[in-house]
């Protein structure tokens, strides 16, 4: 399946694999079956942390992934943004998915830890980089007439 993210084609594979991730060397997300998850609001929620990855290339908000593979704290900066992202996304969306917990979910808090215990400002930091993807993918979506609308007018 490939939809827009922007002004850029992004395939995405919604079927196979127990792993969902943003492979940004060929800009794809890999997706699990929905049924995979406990709900539809889980799967949402993977979703959009993966789509937060996504905004990161240079063709959208060019988030600097170089040294993601190689530097835990690197890592650990971009994941939190992504997980942000999820969140707030999620938030407005009005859902509240019930995650399973990972294996990785420890070794992911851990890595945000140190982060933010070696740097002061990185939560303020990866809180915006996280509002400005999440308005990004929010731009993105199509307008639906009487939105916005203003609320003080009489019916």
């Amino acid at each position: 399946m490939t939809y827009r993210l922007g002004n850029a084609k992004v395939s995405a594979t919604w079927h196979g694999g127990s792993a969902a991730y943003y492979a940004a060397a060929t800009d794809y997300i890999q997706m699990p079956l929905l049924d995979s998850f406990v709900d539809e609001a889980s799967y949402v929620a993977v979703l959009s942390h993966e789509m937060t990855h996504c905004t990161s290339t240079p063709a959208r908000l060019d988030r600097d992934l170089s040294r993601y593979a190689k530097y835990c704290t690197e890592r650990a900066r971009e994941e939190l943004v992504a997980e942000l992202g999820s969140a707030f996304l999620c938030a407005d969306l009005g859902i509240t998915p019930e995650l399973e917990p990972r294996p990785d979910h420890a070794s992911y808090i851990d890595g945000w830890l140190n982060v933010l215990r070696g740097d002061k400002r990185a939560i303020f930091q990866a809180a915006a980089h996280a509002q400005r993807a999440a308005d990004y993918l929010h731009h993105l979506q199509p307008r639906i007439t009487g939105e916005d609308d203003d609320e003080g007018e009489a019916a």
